[in-house]
C-alpha cells in the first residue's frame, strides 16, 4: 500500500511539472509572438483601408480617423454589436469614408468587408478581410484571388445592388451566385446607410 501510495505520489508529481512545464512554454510563446501577429494584422487591414479608396483622395491615416459607429448602425452592417467608420480628409475636408461591414450569408459563412465610399456617395472600392468560401469556387470575390471586386469602384448610389442573375448590375461566376450575393447585399446596406448619414459624417459624426 505504501509502495503504491509513492508511486502515485511520484506520478502525480511528474504530471504536475510536465503541465507546468507546458503552461510556461505556451505563455512564452504566446507573449514572444502576440504583439507581432497583433501587428501583422494591423498592417494589413491599414494596407486594405488604403485600397477601399483611390489613392490620392485622402492624406489624412485613415486607422486614425475611426469612429464608432451607433450600435443599431453595426447590427445593420456588421450583424454586430460593434463597428467603425473611418473618416478620409482631403486638406482638412471630407472626402470620402470606408466602413466596416459583413456579409452573414456567404455560402461559406460570415464574410468580413470593408466598403470605400467617396462623399458624393460612389462607392470606390470593396475589399475582403476575412472569409470561409470554397477555393476555387466562391473566393473569387477576394482581390487576391480575383479582379472580381474591382467592378465595384465608381458605382452610384442609386445602382442595382444585385446580381444579374437578380435583376441587378452586379456580374458573378455561374455556380458562385452566394458569394456574389451576399456581397452585393452587404455594400448595398453600406450604401443606404450613407445616403441617411452623409449630412452627420461631413460633419465628423456617425
Amino acid at each position: 500500500m505504501r509502495k503504491a501510495a509513492t508511486q502515485a505520489r511520484r506520478s502525480a508529481i511528474t504530471l504536475a511539472a510536465f503541465a507546468t512545464t507546458a503552461t510556461v512554454l505556451l505563455a512564452s510563446t504566446w507573449l514572444a509572438t502576440h504583439q507581432q501577429v497583433e501587428a501583422n494584422e494591423a498592417a494589413t487591414r491599414a494596407a486594405l483601408l488604403a485600397q477601399a479608396l483611390p489613392a490620392g483622395s485622402f492624406d489624412n491615416d485613415l486607422a486614425a480617423n475611426a469612429l464608432p459607429l451607433p450600435r443599431s448602425v453595426a447590427q445593420q452592417l456588421v450583424q454586430r454589436d460593434a463597428a467603425k467608420v473611418y473618416l478620409a480628409r482631403q486638406h482638412g475636408q471630407l472626402s470620402g469614408v470606408v466602413l466596416e461591414a459583413a456579409a452573414p450569408n456567404g455560402y461559406g459563412g460570415r464574410i468580413e468587408l470593408l466598403v470605400g465610399i467617396a462623399r458624393d456617395g460612389t462607392v470606390q472600392g470593396v475589399r475582403v478581410v476575412s472569409h470561409r468560401e470554397t477555393p476555387g469556387l466562391g473566393d473569387y470575390i477576394d482581390l487576391a484571388v480575383s479582379p472580381w471586386a474591382r467592378q465595384f469602384a465608381g458605382k452610384p448610389a442609386d445602382s442595382r445592388w444585385a446580381v444579374k442573375k437578380d435583376g441587378g448590375d452586379t456580374d458573378y461566376i455561374s455556380g458562385a451566385t452566394i458569394s456574389a450575393r451576399a456581397v452585393s447585399a452587404a455594400v448595398a446596406r453600406c450604401s443606404d446607410y450613407y445616403r441617411s448619414a452623409q449630412a452627420r459624417l461631413l460633419q465628423g459624426q456617425p
